[in-house]
């Protein structure tokens, strides 16, 4: 008997210790281009982003091959995920240029409703990192969009021009490039039109065809 009180008191104890320890997590992903990054040639420019941006590789991937560009883009990720995975997925692979658009996936509350201050922080700090690594930063305007389909009843318009604002504002005082995808490609609703996103907020191909020679050109004036 006393040896089963002593079995069932030691089993318990594993059980609580188990369940106090919590489940490892990798929230901001960094093993999702662990590997990526061990293998990468030194890359012209490394490409920041949430789906937007991993949807661009997806959709045309000899762009980012043929002109010696990385693609780090993680879909859903809000800005706070891309600035803890900046070292590892940026400034590690010693580019020449980061181009950072993040921004609407804050505004949609895909981790949690954070102040458009705070995702504006969090760009800025994105490039200061860069800056202070002798990367040069483009920061590109967050793209329009007038409605969510997973998140009905946010109204982003109005938050996309403010944060645009803000990042423009930071980008004229520290001498970033300011890269308006946003005037680019905006509609009369103040999102984008279904040739360039069919779902308002991912591009399409024809989408993807405004931005490529942007960026391109953004890129090429940055590295004068």
């Amino acid at each position: 008997m006393k040896k089963l009180i002593v079995s069932a008191i030691c089993l318990l104890s594993a059980t609580l210790i188990s369940a106090q320890t919590p489940e490892y997590k990798d929230w901001a992903n960094f093993g999702k281009f662990t590997k990526a990054n061990t293998t990468v040639e030194k890359p012209v420019a490394v490409f920041m982003g949430n789906s937007i941006t991993e949807g661009w590789w997806n959709n045309n991937q000899a762009f980012f091959t043929s002109n010696n560009y990385a693609n780090r883009g993680i879909g859903g990720q809000v800005t706070s995920q891309m600035l803890v995975r900046f070292r590892p997925d940026v400034i590690n692979l010693h580019p020449k240029v980061v181009v950072i658009l993040a921004g609407i996936n804050d505004i949609a509350y895909n981790d949690y409703a954070v102040p458009l201050k705070n995702t504006f922080e969090n760009i800025a700090s994105m490039a200061d990192l860069a800056r202070a690594n002798n990367i040069k930063v483009i920061l590109c305007s967050t793209l329009p969009a007038y409605e969510f389909p997973w998140r009905p009843g946010v109204k982003p318009a109005p938050l996309v021009k403010e944060l645009n604002n803000m990042i423009k504002d930071y980008a004229d005082k520290t001498g970033a490039i300011y890269l308006d995808y946003y005037t680019a490609m905006v509609d009369e609703r103040g999102g984008l039109s279904a040739e360039n996103a069919s779902d308002g907020v991912h591009p399409t191909t024809k989408g993807y065809k405004i931005m490529e020679p942007m960026v391109k050109a953004a890129i090429e004036k940055a590295l004068k």
